[in-house]
């Protein structure tokens, strides 16, 4: 809190002074940028003198527009030869970045995939390698809990017994 702040009517005083500033240099800019087109012109380009006959505008029209031919030519040729120098930066661009070695990894996408299908990915359609992951384990019995098939007996039994723990709950609760 050591600055200390401008009030808004100070900031919006000086924010207009600066938008009549900068509107001042643009209209600045914008007659100078006509005073410059008017004298390139007037170096550039001569007066037209129309006293003749038909045969003579006629002879200054079509070399007019021989000269638009010339003009259009030059502009097709500057036009194509910027977009040949386009392509060679961009070429040269893609050159440097190879050389540089630093590239943008794609995020990839996750794909289930199985082992058949990974090893004929990698080895090609050529090669039939099947891999059966279950092949080389242990079979393993499951040994029968005989507990279970005496717990299955008479029901009365169960719930003789079940009852009794539900009396001893009762007494506890109260």
């Amino acid at each position: 809190m050591s600055e200390k702040k401008m009030s808004s009517s100070r900031k919006h005083h000086l924010k207009s002074l600066m938008l009549q500033i900068a509107q001042e240099l643009i209209a600045e800019e914008e007659a100078q940028s006509l005073e410059d087109r008017k004298q390139y012109m007037n170096e550039n380009i001569t007066p037209l003198q129309l006293t003749g006959s038909i045969a003579e505008l006629q002879d200054l029209c079509k070399k007019m527009h021989q000269k638009i031919d010339v003009i259009d030519e030059e502009r097709y040729d500057l036009g194509s030869k910027v977009g040949k120098s386009d392509k060679e930066i961009e070429d040269l661009q893609i050159k440097v970045q190879d050389l540089k070695g630093k590239f943008k990894k794609p995020v990839l996408k996750k794909v289930r995939m199985s082992a058949d299908a990974m090893l004929q990915a990698l080895l090609g359609s050529k090669h039939k390698v099947s891999m059966d992951l279950r092949a080389n384990l242990k079979q393993v019995k499951k040994e029968v809990k005989e507990e279970d098939k005496e717990s299955v007996g008479d029901w009365r039994k169960n719930i003789e017994d079940k009852s009794d723990r539900k009396k001893m709950f009762e007494t506890a609760k109260e």
